[in-house]
Parts: structure tokens; C-alpha cells; sequence
């Protein structure tokens, strides 16, 4: 397990830290402030009928946390876990969620002028979740916003597991 530093997090040049990681080929990144811990891949206890993206549930020190695929909620196809899938630990919509990632790459420090805003993909692709495209160094980094791309998912799945319980 990997605690994150986050009281430094805000650079005053108007840029950021940013946690990479790789979902296939492709790089992503998260700002770092939502970040909560990085730790290995770990036992994971389904839960029926969730979509195919909600994993389950795992306890994270007694409590219990729901884990998503990015893979998954991305259209991505299911590849096997490896040593370097981890589940990033994240505050989505002020729920605690573990995100499943092929693996963490770098913490990114990146000025606002190096993030560019979306291109126009037409209105068939849903890039809402996406707060822009980085360049740092000669890569390509695609900067998430954490709260639309799962936040609505995992409320919407957590209200309706509450909706079922029946009431004390």
C-alpha cells in the first residue's frame, strides 16, 4: 500500500499533480487531491446484479468500499490481473471508491497551458468525463474527471443496494 501526499498537491504556477496509470496502451490521469491510496490488487467480493463495471466490494480497513473495472466502464475488454494492477483508492462524489488500473506510471506535474481541451470527436462519442488531453513531453496523457466518468455509476448502485435493505 502506497499513502499519497496530497497537502502539496497544488503548485502555485496554476498547474497540478496528477496520478498517471495505464488502462491497455493508453495513459490516463487523475488530479492527485482525489487520491486517497494506491494498493495492490486484493480479494474482491462481488455483488449481484451490479453492471458488469462495478467488481464488488472490498474492506478497506473495516470499511466496505465499492471497486470498479476503468476498464470496463470504458468499453475496454477484460484482460487477467497482473503484479502491477492495483486498485487506486479514490473520493468519487463523497463516496470512497477503489478504481481497478493496469498500472500506476508517474505522478505528473502539469501547468494548466499544458492541458489542452478536448477535441471534438461529434456528438456519437461521450467525452464528458474527460476534462482534457496533456502533453507532457512527447506523450499523450487523457486527464479524467473521476466524478463523471464514475461518480453517477457508483451513487446510482449504492442508492439502489440501499433501497433494497429492508428497514430496521
Amino acid at each position: 500500500m502506497v499513502q499519497m501526499d496530497t497537502h502539496s498537491a497544488v503548485k502555485g504556477d496554476g498547474g497540478a499533480q496528477f496520478l498517471s496509470f495505464r488502462l491497455d496502451a493508453e495513459e490516463y490521469a487523475i488530479d492527485i487531491l482525489g487520491v486517497q491510496e494506491i494498493k495492490g490488487f486484493s480479494t474482491i467480493t462481488a455483488i449481484p446484479n451490479a453492471p458488469p463495471y462495478i467488481l464488488g466490494v472490498m474492506n478497506l480497513r473495516g470499511t466496505v468500499v465499492p471497486v470498479v473495472s476503468l476498464r470496463e466502464r470504458f468499453g475496454m475488454k477484460k484482460v487477467p490481473y497482473d503484479k502491477f494492477t492495483v486498485i487506486v483508492v479514490v473520493a468519487v462524489s463523497n463516496k470512497v471508491v477503489g478504481v481497478v488500473v493496469d498500472a500506476v506510471t508517474d505522478v505528473l506535474n502539469l501547468r494548466k497551458a499544458e492541458i489542452e481541451a478536448v477535441p471534438d470527436l461529434g456528438p456519437k462519442v461521450d467525452v464528458s468525463f474527460i476534462k482534457g488531453v496533456a502533453k507532457p513531453g512527447d506523450r499523450l496523457v487523457v486527464v479524467l474527471d473521476m466524478d463523471r466518468a464514475i461518480g453517477d455509476a457508483v451513487t446510482a448502485v449504492v442508492d439502489a443496494e440501499r433501497a433494497d435493505r429492508p428497514s430496521p
